[in-house]
């Protein structure tokens, strides 16, 4: 029993949040593109922070260089000049900073394989972000409409204006036509007086008839030419 009633309140928890979703759908697409924005602005900075660090780790490599061909360079002179104390001297220094310059490049690969890395995520999140502003404004646009609709049909079902203008069109068109009634009375009643007995059997050649016919004209004017 407590079973089933705790699917039933899981159920009945779902569709209510399946519903507030629905209802809000516009509304949370919003709030994730910001936070999809807020995500983006912090992977630049960082981006950014790591491409500094880089460039600053480049310059020391750079300045470091610099000693070392300048440092062997007095070296060398140092032992032409028979001064191998000082050129002893030197070689120390420059053992320590190829040490150094060993770990500071190996940072600055490191950074530049980082830096390649992230890029690449800021740029497929920021693609991700213009599509789904994209997409936004299709849901937006659809929403809309669902609820234009959705009021239509509202408005149409409680409006009963529709239907009894259609009933009306279907009674004026099921309606006798008055002309065509009226000559049928008219034959209605020469039937009842009897006053066609005479034009029928004209009709059947037994006399003349009392009105003027088609054929009576036509052959008027074949006797005349």
């Amino acid at each position: 029993m407590f079973g089933t009633l705790k699917t039933l309140i899981a159920g009945a928890n779902a569709r209510a949040e399946e519903n507030v979703r629905d209802h809000y759908s516009v509304e949370l697409i919003d709030q994730k593109i910001r936070e999809a924005e807020a995500s983006l602005k912090a992977a630049k900075y960082s981006l950014a922070s790591l491409m500094q660090r880089e460039r600053a780790e480049s310059r020391q490599v750079a300045t470091l260089e610099g000693k070392v061909n300048d440092l062997m360079t007095r070296a060398t002179e140092a032992l032409k000049a028979e001064r191998e104390d000082l050129a002893t001297e030197a070689a120390q220094a420059i053992a320590q900073m190829e040490n150094e310059l060993t770990l500071r490049r190996e940072t600055v690969q490191r950074l530049e394989t980082r830096i390649l890395q992230l890029r690449h995520s800021v740029d497929t999140a920021n693609r991700r972000i213009i599509d789904l502003k994209q997409g936004a404004i299709a849901a937006r646009a659809a929403k809309k409409e669902q609820q234009i609709q959705k009021r239509l049909n509202a408005h149409i079902a409680k409006d009963t204006s529709f239907e009894e203008a259609e009933d009306l069109i279907a009674r004026v068109l099921q309606k006798d036509d008055p002309f065509e009634q009226g000559q049928i009375l008219k034959e209605i009643d020469a039937g009842l007086n009897q006053s066609d007995v005479a034009d029928r059997m004209a009709a059947q050649g037994f006399g003349t008839a009392s009105k003027s016919t088609a054929n009576d004209v036509l052959n008027r004017i074949k006797s005349m030419t």
